[in-house]
């Protein structure tokens, strides 16, 4: 499978770097791209700086990660951004509202945008993991709009069920349902009634 992975600028790149790790243990073959707001809440939230001209993904994810590919948000010629690539799935992770909301009205202004109206018009797997709260009316019906369109939306919202003793057992929580929606088997986390 092709995955598409692309990180904007809402606070939880922890959720995207932790599908990352799981992603590049796999043999599906991962596109990834990061907005310049995400660059920065990188920094902030994780101490990771990157060089979006040139990114090392290792670096990024602290491990080898041969399967995934870079591609700059403003990379117009990059697979994703056609829908004559055969691409299979595509998470945004984590989805800012402002990225939902451009999203919900077509408005395609980066390779992140691009690449999410082309999954829709394509009726291809979309899932937008948005991050924010408390919602305004907008978001919840940018929510319905995207729905509509065809997009899952995925709101991070850790479970609490099997008893997480760190913020990653949290996190995978979160990961593990992007993954089961992606299609790709991981079964790192316990499921209810497990």
């Amino acid at each position: 499978m092709k995955i598409v992975v692309a990180m904007t600028g809402a606070s939880g790149s922890a959720y995207a770097i932790r599908l990352l790790q799981f992603l590049s243990k796999t043999k599906h073959e991962v596109h990834l791209t990061i907005s310049p707001c995400a660059a920065t809440v990188l920094r902030v939230e994780e101490g990771i700086s990157v060089d979006l001209s040139n990114l090392n993904v290792e670096s990024l994810l602290g491990s080898p990660a041969g399967n995934v590919c870079y591609f700059r948000h403003d990379d117009y010629m990059s697979p994703m951004a056609s829908g004559s690539a055969r691409l299979d799935a595509m998470a945004v992770c984590p989805c800012s509202c402002g990225c939902l909301g451009r999203i919900a009205h077509g408005v395609s202004d980066d390779l992140i945008t691009r690449a999410a109206d082309v999954f829709l018009k394509e009726r291809r797997t979309l899932i937008l993991v948005t991050r924010e709260t408390p919602l305004n009316l907008i978001h919840l019906r940018n929510m319905v709009t995207v729905t509509e369109a065809g997009a899952i939306v995925l709101p991070a919202s850790p479970s609490f069920y099997h008893h997480p003793q760190t913020s990653e057992d949290l996190i995978d929580t979160v990961v593990v349902r992007i993954l089961d929606r992606l299609g790709v088997e991981r079964g790192t986390a316990r499921r209810w009634g497990e």
